[in-house]
């Protein structure tokens, strides 16, 4: 079993690490790969953004993603689970995540991804600045937005 979770500053290559799953010995009874890419919004409701500043608080952020990875590999049973997360400015259109997992069955393999993806959401500390036309809003929870100068100025 291959479970692995880890902040990244640099780009990541889909077909690298599919062709890293598809070339492992290990993975020859799994018929299904499962793969979740987030990116940036260019647009909610009608603001415009323009820039989304992701910071996590390391190591503990890796650490986090490892522990969902495994622990998420272990309850499908599955061989096979990588989640990716970017740090750092991105803009609409550039991948923020991945989770890919291999399993025996599609089945497993997509509910694996769904369950870490909601997992990351709640567990892990990645904090989110979003950066729009109408000012900048740090997101909180499940899509909540709180505007920015509401935070400083309750201090």
């Amino acid at each position: 079993m291959k479970c692995d979770g880890r902040i990244v500053k640099e780009d990541i290559s889909i077909d690298v690490i599919i062709k890293d799953i598809i070339n492992n010995t290990y993975l020859e009874g799994c018929g299904a790969i499962s793969i979740f890419i987030g990116y940036v919004k260019g647009l909610i409701g009608s603001a415009k953004v323009y820039e989304l500043a992701y910071e996590a608080y390391e190591p503990y952020a890796s650490k986090k993603l490892k522990e969902i990875a495994c622990e998420t590999a272990n309850k499908y049973s599955i061989p096979y689970i990588l989640i990716l997360h970017k740090t750092g400015s991105l803009k609409p259109g550039e991948i923020s995540i991945y989770i890919i997992s291999a399993a025996v069955t599609r089945h497993d393999a997509i509910e694996a991804v769904k369950e870490a993806l909601e997992r990351v959401k709640k567990e892990v500390p990645i904090f989110k600045l979003e950066k729009r036309n109408d000012g900048e809003y740090w997101i909180v929870g499940d899509g909540k937005r709180v505007p920015r100068s509401k935070l400083l100025s309750d201090y």
